[in-house]
């Protein structure tokens, strides 16, 4: 194993031990705060240099009806305040903070509230893709709402599954719109690709592909081979500005961002916030132990860089 990958599990395995305010330290530029209000000045900060934004209401530990519908009016707290301020940003929902794990009819009947809510108000819901076991779900749900009408919804297509190129052909009759990820998910081989070498090609084969069959396609990716790739492809295909975005995650190479912005690509950040902080933080985190060594480094340089007065 690589060293960096050792640095990056050693700090993924400490993790439990560590301090929560130093996890809140760790992750705070990767979540925009707790409040619905931290999340509106990140958006209107990201809008004001060019960005667009998808909010996410955190909050996949639900264990109760109760809790799910508290999620659900999270969620139209957010459309209305985005309404009010006129900010460039739709949403993201989980299925499990809907009620997935509880009952499929709760979930679906959250997520039809959500869907429609948003379109009262010219607004737009990614349904995110979590682990392999939700995945067959998560489809029936969006072809669900697409064939019932609501053209104001996206779904997450993940490279790292095996199945994904099949996911691509089968949707493609909805002429959908996709954000493509790598996936953060561990799985076993037998569903997901292992090696980094794999999950690349299986990423450009997908996004080749969707990019000439469906609607709209979120190139969601910090990797900079990948967003060569994708900006081959998009030429490649000849696409203007209204069939593909870039995505990348709050605080993450947010350099790599600016300059998309600059070369005149459309970019759309996630925007993660709430309560439930603390347990996505320490979830993402242990998922992806690449991202870990990352943050724990950069957040390193940077008090290192105060102390030497940079």
């Amino acid at each position: 194993m690589p060293p960096l990958a050792i640095f990056d599990r050693a700090i993924v395995r400490m993790l439990p031990a560590v301090p929560r305010p130093l996890v809140q330290k760790l992750s705070e530029r990767y979540i925009a705060g707790p409040e619905l209000k931290d999340a509106r000045e990140t958006v209107r900060k990201l809008n004001a240099e060019g960005k667009v934004a998808t909010i996410d209401v955190l909050g996949e530990e639900i264990t109760t009806k109760d809790e799910a519908a508290a999620i659900v009016r999270a969620y139209l707290d957010v459309f209305a305040d985005i309404e009010h301020c006129g900010l460039d940003s739709g949403v993201s929902v989980k299925l499990t903070a809907l009620g997935l794990n509880l009952d499929y009819d709760i979930c679906r009947a959250n997520l039809r509230t959500v869907v429609e809510d948003a379109a009262s108000r010219r607004n737009f819901v990614r349904i995110d893709m979590e682990d392999s076991s939700t995945t067959d779900e998560t489809l029936r749900l969006y072809r669900e709402l697409r064939e019932d009408g609501h053209d104001n919804v996206g779904v997450v297509l993940q490279a790292t599954l095996r199945r994904t190129i099949d996911d691509v052909a089968a949707l493609a009759d909805l002429q959908p719109s996709v954000r493509l990820c790598k996936g953060i998910y561990v799985e076993p081989p037998q569903v997901a690709y292992q090696d980094f070498g794999e999950v690349r090609a299986s990423y450009v084969r997908a996004l080749d592909v969707l990019l000439a069959t469906a609607g709209h396609v979120g190139i969601a990716t910090h990797d900079e081979w990948l967003l060569d790739e994708g900006r081959r492809l998009v030429a490649e295909h000849g696409l203007g500005p209204d069939a593909y975005e870039f995505q990348m995650l709050l605080g993450v190479r947010p350099d790599l961002g600016t300059g998309l912005v600059r070369e005149g690509h459309r970019l759309r950040i996630y925007v993660p916030f709430g309560r439930h902080w603390y347990e996505y933080s320490l979830r993402r985190l242990q998922e992806n132990p690449k991202l870990a060594g990352y943050i724990a480094a950069d957040t390193l340089g940077r008090l290192i860089g105060r102390s030497n007065g940079v």
